[in-house]
């Protein structure tokens, strides 16, 4: 399975991390709208995401513990064309834990993918996602501290769960 850092925070409003982004020299990938449907499942946690309401979709499979530092999260992707057929699938074999809309506004440090995400009934977040990839472990760690430093994440609300265990506000 592959591997990544993560960390997340709520952010009081992510318009304000523009000129921190600037200074990070991050790219703007793309900007998506995000349907995460979460399954009930013994293990980890798995969700199918389906993406700006087109046949584009990934199931996602992750282990991670709630820790609100830096963590470890190991994880299994899969594309689907047929997501409306594989999500009726696992909601009759698994069970709908909850569903979680969001848009994501995505921003690339070297290998940190950096998530800029407004989620329905949760509020503003930011997340990080170090990949290890083609570094070692030391470089990677020390990638995902220096973009927590120049993007001020110490100082925010961080966040130890996944979207899907959060309290609706």
């Amino acid at each position: 399975m592959a591997r990544n850092l993560e960390f997340k925070v709520r952010y009081g409003s992510l318009d304000t991390l523009s000129p921190k982004l600037a200074e990070l020299k991050a790219t703007h990938r793309e900007t998506v709208h995000q349907v995460d449907t979460y399954f009930q499942n013994p293990k980890g946690r798995l969700k199918l995401r389906e993406i700006n309401e087109s046949d584009e979709a990934w199931l996602i499979y992750y282990e991670r513990p709630n820790d609100l530092k830096s963590r470890y999260s190991i994880y299994q992707l899969c594309k689907t064309t047929e997501p409306t057929a594989l999500k009726a699938l696992l909601s009759a074999a698994l069970g709908v834990k909850t569903i979680v809309k969001k848009q994501r506004s995505l921003w690339m440090y070297k290998n940190t993918r950096i998530h800029l995400d407004v989620v329905s009934d949760l509020g503003e977040f930011v997340e990080l996602e170090t990949v290890f990839q083609g570094q070692t472990e030391t470089e990677a760690i020390e990638e995902h501290q220096y973009v927590k430093m120049i993007l001020d994440l110490n100082s925010a609300e961080p966040i130890a769960v996944s979207y899907s265990e959060l309290p609706k506000q």
